[in-house]
């Protein structure tokens, strides 16, 4: 049943005859005739009795009026709620983002879109660039705030990438030693991150003229540095990492043979065109700016 003319027979209805029904609608008598016409022919029984003085409703009319009224009132609610998501009076993004850039870039953006736009809500989960990268390839996030080392995050496929900015990685020393750069540490213990900042690693040490000896595994950036200030290894940490928690007892020194890391968001073509989605983008840009 075409809903378009399931609301002319409702405005027939409401006018009492064709005639008004077309005035109220700004069409011609003819073309409003036509579609009751259709929509009788589509359900098989006649809908209006017309008459000199106007139309009268058959029974089956009736029981369709009820309907039609029903389908009226649920399209005036979508155009109100769609309406309320256009101006940004409603919303949800799914945001889905690296633990560091969760304790740093999140929480101010997402402060400052709920202050200008206090009708989203931003849904975050913390997940690792390639569970991200899937969760908004399979339509389950929105946005994926990811990173790659001195380059894009790989895995990307069709989804679009908007870098955001760019941080060093530093060496980071127990407070006893005299280490000062990364071929100075060739026979130290070393703790490693997740399965990319492993690699990272390794492929620095390797350039550098040694392979490292991986002691330790673990992502949490709080764990690492409690290794560190008691001994137990020397590690590598982006910036961002080390502004979310810094051990008072560990040494960080600048590295450039460690190089650095892209930090960026991803999603899907044109999910950039959804306002809610395009205000935290807004205010993940502003954040990083210092806007």
């Amino acid at each position: 049943m075409d809903s378009r003319r399931l609301l002319v027979f409702r405005e027939v209805a409401r006018a009492g005859s064709l005639t008004a029904a077309a005035r109220a609608l700004g069409w011609t008598q003819p073309a409003v005739s036509q579609h009751l016409a259709a929509l009788e022919r589509s359900v098989g029984l006649p809908l209006v009795l017309r008459g000199p003085t106007g139309t009268s409703l058959t029974e089956a009319g009736e029981v369709l009026l009820r309907r039609a009224d029903a389908v009226a009132a649920e399209l005036h609610a979508a155009e109100e709620e769609l309406a309320s998501l256009a101006q940004l009076r409603a919303g949800r993004v799914r945001l889905h983002c690296f633990p560091s850039a969760a304790a740093t870039l999140v929480p101010e953006a997402v402060r400052a879109l709920a202050t200008s736009h206090p009708g989203i809500s931003v849904g975050l989960v913390e997940a690792e660039p390639p569970e991200a990268l899937a969760a908004v390839g399979a339509g389950d996030a929105d946005l994926a705030l990811v990173f790659g080392y001195d380059a894009e995050p790989v895995g990307l496929g069709p989804l679009v990438w908007r870098p955001l900015l760019t941080e060093p990685v530093h060496l980071v020393l127990p407070p006893e030693g005299t280490a000062s750069s990364l071929d100075a540490l060739v026979d130290a213990d070393w703790i490693g991150g997740c399965e990319r900042c492993r690699v990272h690693l390794v492929d620095c040490c390797r350039a550098a003229g040694f392979e490292p000896a991986l002691r330790h595994e673990t992502d949490d950036y709080v764990v690492v540095q409690n290794l560190v200030a008691r001994g137990l290894g020397v590690t590598a940490l982006p910036e961002s990492a080390l502004t979310a928690y810094r051990h008072p007892e560990v040494r960080v020194l600048e590295e450039p043979a460690l190089g650095h890391r892209v930090v960026g968001v991803a999603h899907r073509p044109g999910a950039d065109q959804v306002p809610a989605t395009a205000a935290l983008l807004r205010e993940l840009v502003a954040v990083v700016s210092g806007g």
